[in-house]
């Protein structure tokens, strides 16, 4: 893996470093997060952010057993 020095502002350093702690994620993970996020939202421009995170989210339920399938018009 390369690393790669970025410069932020201290104001945009502080809130990714908020956000870092609140998700209990490193910083490093945080601006990784935030920069595959960019890059996703970049290729799909026409579908929301929260769109695109919740399809993420429920591919990774998927993947670790825990997703149950949608049955359409059933209402328990």
């Amino acid at each position: 893996m390369k690393v790669i020095t970025v410069r932020l502002p201290e104001d945009i350093e502080n809130k990714i470093r908020l956000k870092a702690k609140l998700k209990h994620r490193s910083v490093s993970e945080q601006i990784k997060k935030y920069i595959c996020d960019a890059m996703i939202c970049e290729d799909n421009p026409d579908l929301p952010l929260k769109f695109i995170q919740e399809t993420l989210e429920a591919k990774a339920e998927i993947e670790a057993g825990i997703g149950a399938e949608y049955m359409f018009g059933i209402i328990k």
